[in-house]
């Protein structure tokens, strides 16, 4: 049986204080396992200004600079780099343990794996490794989102590990453009969307070395992997918009036909009041919608419905949205003909102007979504 070839690519910048820690782990490993692996160990240095890069030349290890910074860029490079057919990266900060590195190969190799995850939630996360809102919200919401909009079968449960080993060549196939914290979102996403077959190994934490100044920023981190996930999941916008504003919009034709309050379980709804109310929810509906249908213009497969106006020619375009405007002039010219009938003095019309404007406003917002739409997509 051929040894599979192993590259560990080290992301790094500026981590003089704990990289000779790193690479004394990795020489190891690469030694221990000389017999059963051909390994490779690269560090892919995002701009270093200190003695990272001579250290890791006195390891004898192989030193590619990444042009581009961040930490996805670093990772990408080093990849892409890479002579191994199996990668495993991990962060230069020693806080993930590469002597553990050999387990997540193995499990890669005789499960015929695509990417195998090392699960510090799953392993052992000692004093001070993980901060209470990265273990009990951050990573246990982000595991949640990114289940919901896109696993099937195989459940992520450590989204933020930064400790995995994969196929170079599935890596490939996966396409990833983040070049920031959010890659390793980015990275699980595209393996799910992909059907990869995936597992989980569990692994140690440990704290960062005292001195060391972590480059991950929580909250600006915690938001670029949130829109990173939600960039790939326009589905999730489409479900919730179509469902707020279709059952808002029924609501809304309850009250206009009922044309009084109307006592439901000791609750009086389909009053003015309730009106307006559902008029802002299903506009607030229709906006999710068309959240979601700007950005399907960025993804390759998307649903029928966003598919349909997308893929709409300009001329078909041109008369819907010109029927669009007709039926918001028509709403108005009623109105103003049973006002002309009433001699220009007050007239209880507040359920219809409350159903009129909404549906002027839906015709309009509509519209606008469209048109940006086909004006994002020609980029």
């Amino acid at each position: 049986m051929k040894k599979p070839n192993i590259s560990f690519v080290i992301p790094c910048l500026n981590e003089e204080r704990t990289l000779p820690y790193v690479l004394e782990k990795l020489v190891k490993v690469k030694k221990e396992n000389s017999k059963k692996m051909d390994i490779e160990i690269l560090v892919s240095d995002n701009g270093s200004t200190d003695r990272s890069i001579s250290i890791a030349k006195e390891f004898g290890v192989r030193v590619a600079p990444a042009k581009e910074r961040g930490y996805g860029a670093a990772l990408d490079s080093g990849i892409r780099n890479a002579k191994g057919d199996i990668i495993v990266f991990a962060d230069a900060d020693d806080t993930y343990d590469f002597l553990e590195a050999p387990a997540l190969i193995l499990k890669l190799v005789e499960g015929n794996y695509d990417m195998v995850i090392g699960s510090r939630l799953d392993g052992e996360i000692h004093k001070g490794a993980m901060p209470f809102l990265h273990r009990y919200l951050g990573t246990p919401v982000i595991n949640w989102i990114i289940n919901l909009l896109y696993s099937k079968k195989f459940k992520i449960r450590d989204s933020n590990s930064g400790f995995r080993c994969f196929r170079k060549d599935k890596y490939l196939s996966w396409d990833i453009k983040s070049k920031g914290m959010e890659f390793a979102s980015e990275l699980l996403i595209k393996a799910l969307i992909h059907d990869s077959k995936m597992e989980h190994v569990p692994i140690s934490l440990y704290p960062d070395k005292e001195g060391r100044i972590p480059h991950l920023k929580t909250w600006r981190d915690g938001m670029r992997h949130l829109l990173r996930i939600l960039f790939y999941g326009p589905h999730l916008f489409e479900r919730c918009g179509l469902t707020l504003f279709f059952f808002f919009w029924l609501q809304l034709l309850i009250g206009f036909f009922a044309g009084r309050v109307l006592s439901i379980a000791g609750m009086n709804l389909y009053g003015i009041h309730s009106m307006v109310f559902f008029s802002f929810l299903s506009i607030f509906g229709l906006s999710l919608w068309g959240t979601g249908l700007l950005i399907a213009t960025k993804q390759p497969r998307v649903s029928k419905m966003y598919q349909s106006i997308l893929s709409m020619e300009e001329d078909r375009l041109f008369f819907v949205l010109l029927s669009g405007l007709g039926i918001i002039v028509l709403s108005i010219v009623l109105i103003f003909i049973q006002w002309q009938k009433s001699g220009f003095v007050f007239i209880n019309l507040e359920r219809e102007f409350i159903v009129a404007t909404n549906l002027s406003l839906t015709l309009l917002i509509f519209a606008l979504q469209a048109v940006t739409a086909h004006i994002i997509k020609r980029d």
